[in-house]
Parts: structure tokens; sequence; C-alpha cells
């Protein structure tokens, strides 16, 4: 490890996937160095992995497809055929509440982007997923008093959204590139990178080594800001660790049917099943919920609020027909790198000759990591044909204008 022409900070799915395409592309002699234990320590370990195409920005619809469809075509696309992660196509309903235009207007869209999608009636549903019920209102969260369901409203399916493991994924890619002869080290901090009239020189690691290269890349995730202080540049936006809750807990045996991947934008909600549909893993949609920033990444709080764990229980009772809580609810917390301008990524050179950026996901990142791959691979040594990204790179460029959503949470 004394040089190399690539150094990735970082081995999250984001630094795995930009290693991977770059590696599919290229002779590069690639190296990817993380604090980290091992795979999937950080942010990829607690993300929840869900692939949905639907964003308020159409380049951002293209740039999840882009990613998705990869996962739908693992094996092909690490060239191998004993990988663990097997994307879940379980389906990404959309319940948008009281807003009975929704539907319609997102099906028209996303249709015209390339997504399949299905405008569904109250009828349609419960013959397609019987223990949903279609009701538009959210339960009164402050006195838990009951309310007469409604009905008539449409919903949308994303026929080909759906779920994957976020670690064996994780696990896939790190396989792949040591195959590959990449050198991935974790427990392995950068903290000093140097440069020299303006360009990257190199970096120095924890136990004073140094690695000779002229292009580093920071995929760090939550660490991100550890390591521009070690370029010794400004962010190009405001990058903070957030605190983000999530439950899980078995699934009743009275539950009954096929249930999708469903964001109940009513509720403030979204939920999946996990473990071969045995259990419920369920969490926020509300801005909200993704503002306790954490001051030190290596260092917050890792279970839930007693609180939140009492809501996304009382919302499933109302959303779910034949709920009951079987067993323990049980929690864990991980971190979204909240980019506080636009809750977009920002991903291109920056500040220094030789420095790259892929930050700031706001809980995006699982399903663009292969896309966010191709980008960064494409802009450095050209295309290659498949499982590659056709978005305009300067779109998520971080000296770019802020990107205006419909939302501010990880719904954007």
């Amino acid at each position: 490890m004394k040089t190399c022409d690539v150094l990735i900070v970082g081995a999250g799915i984001i630094g795995l996937s930009i290693a991977w395409q770059l590696r599919r592309r290229s002779h590069l002699r690639i190296v990817v160095c993380d604090r980290g234990p091992g795979v999937g320590a950080g942010s990829t370990g607690a993300s929840s992995a869900i692939c949905r195409y639907r964003y308020s920005a159409d380049n951002m619809v293209q740039l999840a497809r882009d990613g998705i469809g990869v996962y739908q075509q693992w094996n092909a696309y690490l060239g191998q055929t004993d990988t663990r992660a097997i994307f879940q196509r379980d389906g990404v309903l959309w319940m948008p509440g009281e807003d009975a235009g929704w539907a319609e207007r997102e099906h028209t869209r996303l249709s015209a982007l390339g997504v399949r999608t299905r405008m569904l009636s109250d009828r349609d549903l419960q013959t397609m997923f019987p223990a949903l019920n279609p009701c538009p209102l959210c339960p009164d969260l402050a006195t838990a008093e009951a309310h007469d369901c409604k009905a008539g409203n449409r919903h949308l399916l994303e026929t080909d959204g759906g779920w994957m493991d976020p670690v064996s994924a994780a696990q896939d890619t790190a396989d792949a590139l040591r195959r590959a002869g990449v050198g991935l080290h974790y427990n392995t901090e950068v903290t000093s990178i140097r440069s020299q009239g303006g360009r990257v020189t190199g970096v120095t690691l924890g136990d004073d080594e140094n690695i000779d290269t002229d292009l580093v890349i920071n995929a760090a995730g939550p660490w991100c800001n550890a390591v521009y202080r070690a370029a010794d540049v400004e962010a190009p936006m405001q990058m903070d660790p957030v605190r983000i809750q999530v439950v899980h807990l078995d699934r009743p045996k009275s539950l009954a049917g096929k249930l999708p991947v469903t964001v109940d934008m009513a509720a403030g909600m979204y939920f999946r099943t996990q473990n071969r549909g045995q259990q419920l893993l369920v969490s926020s949609v509300r801005e909200e919920d993704e503002r306790e920033t954490v001051d030190n990444p290596d260092d917050f709080l890792t279970v839930a609020d007693d609180r939140f764990r009492a809501e996304k229980v009382h919302l499933l009772q109302h959303r779910l027909r034949g709920f009951s809580v079987d067993g323990n609810v049980r929690d864990y917390c991980g971190l979204y790198t909240v980019n506080q301008v636009d809750v977009h990524p920002v991903v291109g050179p920056w500040a220094l000759d030789g420095f790259w950026v892929a930050n700031g996901f706001s809980g995006h990142g699982f399903k663009l990591a292969p896309a966010i791959g191709a980008l960064v691979a494409r802009a450095l040594v050209g295309s290659c044909g498949d499982f590659d990204c056709a978005m305009d790179p300067a779109y998520l460029s971080p000296d770019r204008e802020p990107i205006r959503a419909d939302s501010r949470s990880v719904l954007a």
C-alpha cells in the first residue's frame, strides 16, 4: 500500500460501488480504506435498503432506475453466481392520503420516465393486499381517538420496486473487489490528505503510513466531514450525520396475504417485510424525524425512543387489518448523512485537483449506489456499455444550485 491510482475513503455501499464500477472498466490500482471494523459497520448496515423509483425530480427518478436495475441483475453485474443478496421484488405501494389526484399525476410522470406503475382503487388494493386498510386518514397520535375510516382513494404501485439486504449486497461487492485484486482495508483511518500546488499527492493513515496517489474519493458517509478536514477544505454544502430510528417486530400470523413495501404518506411512515416475510420493519418519512444531528458518528444513541416505538405500533394497527403485537417490539438506530441545503447528494470533483466527493445522500444512498458508482467511473475513465448511468453528472455537482424538491425528508 505505498502507491495507488485511486484511494477511496469509505467502504460502505457507495465507496464499494465506486470501486467496482472503476474496476469493471479499468486496470487502475484501487485501494479502499475504512475506519470501521468490517462490512456494513456504518450507515449501510442500518439501511432499510428500499428500492423505490419515485422522486420529486425526474433526474433522480432516472438515477434510481439505473441503480435498481443493477440490483435486479446482481449476479451479472458482479460476474459471479454465488452472491448472498437477492432482490426482493415486492413492489412499492404509495398511499398518498387525501390527495385524490396524486396517484394519477405520478403514474403519468413515472410512466413517461420508463418506470412501470399501476394505479389501484381501494377494491384493487383489497384484492392484491387484503391486509391493507385503504383509509386515507391518519390516526390521532395525540389522543389515540378512533375515527371512521374513509374509502374511495387511489393508490400507486411501483411494480418493479422492492428491497435488498444491504449487508449482503455490500459483502457481495467486497468479495468481487477482492477477487479482482482491489485492496480493502478496515480499521484504517485516513488522517491527512496531502496536496501540493492545489493537487492531491497522497494520504497519511492513522499509523503514519503514507500512500502516494493523485486521486482521493471521499465516500465516508457520516464521517465525511473528518475527510474534508483531513484535506483542509470546506465541504461544498453542510453535511450532518442524523440519527434515524427503525422498529422491527414479528409479523402476526393473523396478518393475511402478501405485503408490498408501503409508503403511508398520511401516517408519515414506511414499512416492509423481512426475514422471509416473518418480520415487519417500520420507520418514518417525516421531516421532523430527520432533525436529530449527531456530533460524533462514533457515539450516538442506537436504540429508539419509547414514543417513536409506540407511535409506529399505533399506526400499524390502523393500516394493517389483523395486526397485533406478537412478541417483543425491537429497534435500532442508524445514521443518514443529510445535505442540509437540498437533501440531495453531492458527487464530483471539489476544491483540489484529484479530490472527489460522494456525500450527503440523505437516506437515498443504497438504491442509488450502483448508479453513483457508474456516474463517477464514467467521468473518470469513460463508459463501459452496460450497467452505466445516463444522467448528466453536473446535476449533482458540488458547486450546483440547490435542487428543488417536494419534501425535505427522505421522500425528496
